[in-house]
């Protein structure tokens, strides 16, 4: 371990150029700004154009199906084997206690988890709001309309919900990437990355804003949930550079390490969970349309095996 140590630093030490670095990552600032922004964009405005038209409800679902493709793919070939390997990293896979337990995986499990619980208790809540106010109303209604409609308005709830919390866990994601790339002095590393990182971008932003767009936000609300996705990843890169500045602390030290491979454990963990249960398991199990469409639910699995496939090429080179 202390040779490939060795091999690893004179490696780094070859590629390290300050200055290069520096002007590789304000350019990334603007060119991840774009694209995620058009990543996100684009879903919601595809949601507004066929608004209204025949095809709406069958383009809503494919678009959701694509983007629970690329939001698995993003927490199982992304997020959770960059954890493993910060936390396996030779700097800190030396010490105690990292060497001694498995703490990526528990971290993701304690992520599961608390998504899983921030899912019941808001579900409980939204629930109890709409079921308590509306009792008496109900008597006036008829049965079958007043159940219709309040099902109809528990459902968008949800899936507001679940837009809300993906956010959370691609934010995550986003600051990670964009600390570690700020706080890099590589620029063997960034060169490269800034690339696929614009695509990496795109993929995600499709992802949450396939969800958004069927969640049913209002204008502003997208407009506010759009611009933090799109700032997120340069923010990280500025406050890793503000960092390397202030600590010296480079991409390879074993304290950014460590909070790197926590972070993403704990960000893979929501990610797995809201993808697998809230967004997969949702559509293809409970879905009404998808259920009583057989060639809807085919291209519905399709969708989702080319999100899958498209976010996980692009680990090749992010």
């Amino acid at each position: 371990m202390a040779t490939s140590c060795s091999q690893d630093i004179a490696r780094e030490t070859s590629c390290r150029d300050g200055a290069a670095a520096s002007h590789l990552k304000i350019i990334s600032l603007f060119v991840i700004f774009i694209t995620s922004a058009v990543g996100m964009t684009a879903p919601v405005l595809l949601a507004r154009v066929f608004q209204g038209k025949p095809l709406y409800d069958r383009a809503l679902v494919l678009i959701k199906c694509f983007a629970a493709g690329v939001i698995l793919s993003t927490s199982l070939v992304h997020v959770l084997p960059d954890a493993y390997a910060a936390l396996a990293d030779c700097h800190v896979a030396s010490r105690h206690p990292w060497k001694d337990f498995p703490f990526s995986g528990l971290v993701t499990l304690i992520g599961a988890i608390l998504a899983l619980f921030v899912d019941l208790v808001a579900s409980s809540h939204v629930e109890h709001g709409q079921y308590a106010p509306v009792g008496e109303k109900e008597m006036e209604l008829e049965g079958g309309e007043g159940d219709c409609e309040r099902g109809e308005e528990l459902i968008k709830l949800k899936q507001r919900l679940v837009s809300q919390v993906l956010e959370i866990g691609i934010i995550f994601h986003s600051v990670i990437i964009g600390v570690t790339m700020g706080m890099s002095q590589n620029v063997c590393t960034i060169r490269p990355l800034v690339a696929a990182l614009a695509f990496h971008q795109i993929f995600e932003g499709m992802g949450l804003g396939g969800c958004v767009a069927q969640a049913g936000f209002s204008y502003g609300t997208v407009a506010y949930m759009c611009f933090m996705f799109s700032v997120t990843t340069p923010m990280g890169i500025i406050l890793g550079m503000i960092l390397f500045s202030l600590t010296g602390y480079d991409d390879s030290n074993p304290n950014a390490l460590i909070i790197e491979g926590l972070l993403g454990s704990i960000s893979s963990g929501i990610l797995i969970y809201m993808a697998l249960v809230d967004l997969i398991a949702a559509d293809f199990f409970h879905n009404k349309l998808m259920n009583s469409d057989p060639r809807l639910k085919k291209a519905s699995f399709v969708a989702l095996t080319m999100g899958s496939a498209s976010m996980s090429i692009l680990a090749l080179w992010a």
